[in-house]
């Protein structure tokens, strides 16, 4: 499967695109534009930044001389568009940004170095530490359990970490916060209009299975290509100071979603609250331990590229959804792996009618079928470069789109598709 065939995926449907729009055989050309872009990637993976920034004032210029925006025309239309995103954009430029330090801090504590006591000296010690950034997710950010899981893998496997493996790390970390109302953007959204965590909860059923489908084979490709490091009996003094600051970090972002997104879910969209918790938390620990300011610069590049892209999708003329169903919500998990997927995703909520288990499996799993299909893809692929080739991600980590095949078909057998009563963006604000 290639960018071009999940991208085609979204324009077959007349439902997404808005039929008075220009277009060349009846797709708009705001979806061409983006489609070369995210073409643009696959070819030119060593030229990502350039390519993105391209096409997204392509695209923007484009809009700005012809179709408009949702918010209005011209460059006042677009001045509107950026004031209606630039929450989001600023919330995942400070967490992709605060989670590279935090990854350095994590790795620094020597827990990484501690592991191999622990684990087991073949591919069951790479299965496992999957396992572990699965159970991660649940409670972290899946940003912050890809970089962790990532910076485990560095010392684990002796810097040399198998495409094929990076792309499980994010398997793993999506599907980790699949079913958790706290583990990913998504499911916080579903859940603060209205939507029951329990209803969400199913979403494990599936990718639960999908860990053993991409795990295993990835952990032992991994084993073959870098073995795991053997314990070596010498003592591992742990800097718990370290411990301490990443414990912060994560503690003050994990309080900020759920305290803004419970008591004050009025102005959760207002301002970016939880990105400037994390850098709040880095700025007051720097007394304590100095952060690695040096891999900013290249951190910067990827998570500039990734916003050109989140920037680009947002812009796509997608007002309107394919009725709920399975196959329909099979579609949106196979178009968040080039799709941000959380203006996806409020499309979705604002639709209703569909099984919300489903969706959370669909929208957080599914961008794990391309390393910037999701926001963890984006930030371990700025720790390790190489992973930036999406012939080389769909090559070694073919069993990622199999995993999501085969949970989303287990979810079907064992769960069943049980839609719910339509729920109103308008009515859903929890109470306070």
């Amino acid at each position: 499967m290639s960018v071009i065939t999940l991208f085609s995926l979204l324009i077959s449907h007349s439902a997404f695109a808005a039929e008075s729009l220009p277009n060349v055989m009846g797709i708009p050309i705001d979806f061409i534009l983006f489609g070369l872009t995210l073409l643009g990637v696959a070819l030119f993976h060593h030229h990502t930044l350039a390519v993105g920034l391209t096409g997204l004032v392509t695209i923007a210029l484009y809009k700005i001389t012809f179709t408009g925006f949702k918010h209005g025309e011209g460059v006042t239309g677009f001045m509107s568009h950026i004031g209606h995103e630039w929450v989001t954009l600023v919330n995942l430029f400070c967490l992709l940004m605060g989670f590279a330090l935090l990854s350095r801090h994590f790795e620094k504590t020597r827990i990484p170095a501690v592991l191999p006591r622990f684990l087991p000296h073949d591919w069951k010690g790479g299965f496992l530490l999957l396992i572990i950034i699965f159970v991660l997710s649940s409670f972290l950010d899946n940003i912050a359990a890809a970089m962790i899981g990532g910076a485990m893998a560095h010392t684990l496997f002796r810097a040399k970490v198998h495409v094929g493996y990076l792309a499980a790390i994010v398997a793993a970390s999506n599907a980790g916060g699949a079913g958790s109302v706290v583990g990913d953007t998504t499911t916080t959204m579903i859940w603060i209009s209205g939507i029951s965590p329990v209803d969400v909860l199913e979403a494990y059923v599936g990718a639960g299975l999908t860990l053993f489908i991409f795990g295993i084979p990835a952990a032992i490709q991994q084993q073959n290509y870098s073995p795991i490091l053997k314990h070596q009996h010498q003592k591992i003094h742990l800097d718990w100071t370290r411990i301490g600051i990443v414990a912060l970090i994560l503690v003050s972002a994990i309080l900020t979603n759920v305290i803004v997104n419970m008591q004050f879910s009025g102005i959760a969209e207002s301002f970016p609250f939880i990105g400037v918790a994390v850098w709040v938390a880095i700025f007051v620990s720097v007394p304590l331990r100095r952060p690695d300011w040096e891999i900013l610069p290249e951190t910067l590049m990827g998570t500039v590229f990734l916003l050109s892209l989140v920037l680009c999708a947002s812009m796509m003329p997608v007002e309107t959804l394919p009725a709920a169903s399975p196959l329909s919500t099979f579609g949106l998990g196979a178009v968040s792996a080039v799709f941000d997927n959380i203006p996806l995703t409020a499309l979705a909520i604002k639709q209703s009618g569909y099984d919300w288990g489903f969706l959370a499996f669909a929208v957080g799993f599914g961008g794990s079928m391309m390393w910037f299909g999701s926001s963890a893809g984006v930030a371990l692929s700025n720790m390790y470069p190489e992973a930036k080739s999406v012939v080389n991600w769909l090559r070694y980590g073919w069993y990622v789109i199999l995993a999501y095949i085969i949970g989303f078909v287990a979810l079907n057998l064992v769960v069943g598709w049980h839609p719910h009563a339509p729920v109103h963006a308008e009515t859903a604000v929890v109470t306070h």
